[in-house]
C-alpha cells in the first residue's frame, strides 16, 4: 500500500531525471488546481529535476518557494487574443533561457499561448482536463486546445470519457490520473483535540448533537439548497448542519439560503459558517460528510478528504464521485437534485451504529490510500514527463 509520502518519488537516472518542467496557468490563488501544481513541482524537484511554474502571480507563489521552484510572473490569465500572442513570445524565450524540458498548461487561456511556445522551441506539451467543459461551437474551439498535448491527462475517468467523446482524443495520448490529497494531512491521528475545539467553539456546535457537514464554496450547483431541501425531510431537529465556505461575493445566494432556512423552520438546525483553514480539523466534528452537487463535478476532493477522516460519505452519483465512494462500504452516491434520497441517506448514516461506523471509517481510510495520494498522482504524472522526454 502507498504510504502517500512523497519522498518514495525518485530519479532513475537518464536525461529525464534532471529535466526542467514548466508549468503554466492563469493565477497562483488558492484552489485545487493550484495546488497541483505546487504539489507537483515539490514532488519534481525531490526527484532532483528543475520545476518553474509561470502565472499572473497570487498568494500560492510563496508555496512554491518552499518548494525550491521558480516562478515567473506573465499575465497568463488574460483571454485578449493580442495578449495571448504576446504571451507565447514570452513563453518561448522563457523556454529557451532557461532550457526548459517540457511545458505543462493547466489551464485554457495560457494553454494557447504555451502551445505555441512549445511548438517553436520544439518541446513536449502536456495537458490536464480538469472537467468537462461546456461545448458549444465558439468554446468547443477555444477548450480545443486542452486536446492538442502531446499527452493529454484527464483527472477521471469521468473526464476522460468526456475528452474522447468531445474532443476525439484517442488512447495513446489520454491518460487518467485521479487527482491526491496528502494523506499526512488529511489523518484522523494527527488532528489535535485542541485544534477540534477551536472549531467547534468557533461554530457553536453542541457535543450531544450530530453534525451533517456540506464544504463548498456558496454556489447554487454545490447543491446546499438540496441538503436544506432534505433535512426538512428527514425533520429532525436534534441535528446540526454547517455549510462551510464562503460567498466569494454572492451574497444574493447566501441571503436565498438563509431565507429558505428559516421558511422550513431549520433555523436551529442550519448554521452557514465561512471558509475554513483547517478542514481536516473541521471534518472530524462531522458524522456525516455531504456532496450534493447538482451538476458532476471532474473529481471531487470533498468526497475523498472525508474519507481520508474516516467521515462515511454522502456524494452525488454523477461525475468523479462514481469513482472516489465505495458504496455501501465508505458511504452513499444518491441521484443529484433529489432531497427525497438524500434525505434516506442521511437517516442511514445518521443510524449507522459505533462498530459499522468504524468499518466505514476503515474502509474510506483504505480507500484513499490504496487510490487518491498526492504521491500516487505526481508519481503518476512524472511517468508521463519521463514517456516524453530522452
Amino acid at each position: 500500500m502507498n504510504n502517500g509520502s512523497q519522498s518514495s518519488i525518485q530519479a532513475d537516472g537518464g536525461i529525464a531525471a534532471g529535466a526542467h518542467v514548466l508549468q503554466v496557468l492563469p493565477a497562483m490563488e488558492m484552489g485545487g488546481v493550484e495546488r497541483g501544481t505546487v504539489q507537483m513541482a515539490a514532488a519534481l524537484t525531490g526527484a532532483g529535476w528543475r520545476a518553474t511554474v509561470a502565472s499572473s502571480g497570487g498568494l500560492m507563489c510563496h508555496e512554491l518557494g518552499r518548494a525550491q521552484a521558480q516562478h515567473v510572473e506573465l499575465p497568463l490569465a488574460a483571454k485578449r487574443p493580442l495578449r495571448m500572442l504576446r504571451n507565447g513570445d514570452a513563453l518561448a524565450d522563457l523556454i529557451n533561457r532557461n532550457d526548459i524540458d517540457l511545458v505543462h498548461a493547466r489551464s485554457r487561456a495560457p494553454a494557447w499561448s504555451a502551445l505555441s511556445a512549445a511548438r517553436r522551441t520544439g518541446k513536449p506539451f502536456v495537458t490536464t482536463f480538469h472537467n468537462a467543459y461546456g461545448h458549444n461551437w465558439l468554446k468547443h474551439y477555444y477548450n480545443a486546445v486542452m486536446g492538442k498535448g502531446d499527452r493529454v491527462i484527464a483527472i477521471s475517468e469521468f473526464v476522460a470519457d468526456h475528452v474522447r467523446e468531445t474532443y476525439g482524443v484517442d488512447d495513446d495520448r489520454l491518460v487518467t490520473i485521479h487527482r491526491g490529497i496528502d494523506p499526512d494531512l488529511f489523518d484522523p491521528a494527527k488532528v489535535s483535540a485542541e485544534r477540534i475545539i477551536q472549531i467547534a467553539r468557533a461554530w457553536r456546535l453542541d457535543d450531544d448533537r450530530p453534525v451533517v457537514m456540506l464544504p463548498g464554496r456558496l454556489t447554487s450547483w454545490k447543491g446546499q439548497g438540496v441538503l436544506i431541501e432534505a433535512l426538512a425531510i428527514l425533520g429532525r431537529r436534534d441535528v446540526c448542519c454547517v455549510l462551510v465556505g464562503g460567498d466569494q461575493g454572492r451574497t444574493a445566494y447566501r441571503e436565498e439560503l438563509e431565507e429558505a432556512v428559516r421558511g422550513k423552520g431549520l433555523d436551529q438546525v442550519v448554521r452557514l459558517v465561512d471558509h475554513c483553514s483547517d478542514m481536516a480539523a473541521a471534518y472530524m466534528l462531522a458524522d456525516v460528510v455531504v456532496s450534493a452537487s447538482t451538476r458532476p463535478e471532474g473529481f471531487g476532493r470533498v468526497a475523498v478528504e472525508a474519507q481520508a477522516m474516516g467521515r462515511p460519505v454522502i456524494a452525488t452519483d454523477h461525475g468523479g464521485a462514481r469513482e472516489t465512494v465505495w458504496p455501501d462500504q465508505s458511504g452513499w452516491l444518491v441521484p443529484p437534485s433529489e432531497p427525497e434520497a438524500l434525505a434516506a441517506a442521511l437517516d442511514r448514516a445518521l443510524s449507522l451504529t459505533q462498530k459499522e461506523r468504524e468499518v466505514m471509517a476503515d474502509n474510506g481510510r483504505d480507500n484513499v490510500l490504496e487510490n487518491f495520494t498526492v504521491s500516487l498522482m505526481c508519481q503518476r504524472t512524472l511517468d508521463v514527463y519521463k514517456s516524453l522526454l530522452p
